[in-house]
């Protein structure tokens, strides 16, 4: 089983995680931020990966600190749920449709982090959520799970359906990156014999 378990405690916020790559789609989220509990939910549903979280963090002040670290916490945890990466497909992508929102993103689990981020989103809330928070989630994930991570959008005007889109693309893109590959299951995917 590919599966990891992060605990992360600091002066800012408190989170525990648990992430089962080969899951069903199951998740278990409470991260103090509804908005980010839905995004995370269906990004576990989408990508199939069982995915539990709780987060006590400083949300009194806003969902900054809340939303950057369970992004470095949901990217340690593919980090070290992937090993030595032996066998994946390395390489995924999606074009995802949601209404008039066309999101697409694209991955390469390289061992080098890059966010390529490419998200003109309108409105600057959604309910109480800042929506710039969702560069700073991605950002964290990239620096803590070192992939090129591309998100462009091709097309959209609700800020909602920008976002949920993103989540659901990125989940559908990783779905693929992480797979097994049956024939080189016992390959590391590079000339260079690491990633």
């Amino acid at each position: 089983m590919r599966t990891a378990e992060i605990i992360r405690k600091t002066a800012e916020t408190d989170i525990a995680l648990k992430l089962n790559l080969d899951g069903k789609g199951e998740s278990k989220i409470d991260s103090g931020c509804g908005f980010l509990n839905h995004m995370l939910t269906l990004f576990a549903k989408h990508g199939r990966f069982d995915l539990e979280l709780t987060c006590n963090g400083d949300v009194d002040v806003d969902y900054h600190h809340t939303v950057e670290d369970i992004g470095i916490c949901l990217g340690q945890a593919f980090e070290k749920a992937l090993g030595d990466k032996r066998g994946i497909i390395r390489y995924g992508s999606m074009a995802l449709p949601m209404d008039e929102t066309l999101i697409l993103s694209a991955i390469d689990i390289s061992g080098r982090g890059f966010l390529g981020f490419g998200l003109n989103i309108p409105a600057e809330k959604v309910g109480d959520f800042d929506t710039e928070l969702v560069e700073e989630f991605f950002l964290a994930f990239t620096r803590n799970f070192p992939i090129s991570l591309h998100i462009k959008q091709l097309d959209g005007k609700n800020t909602h359906h920008i976002i949920e889109g993103t989540f659901k693309s990125v989940a559908r893109s990783l779905k693929q990156a992480v797979k097994i590959d049956a024939d080189f299951a016992d390959e590391i995917p590079s000339t260079k014999g690491v990633l």
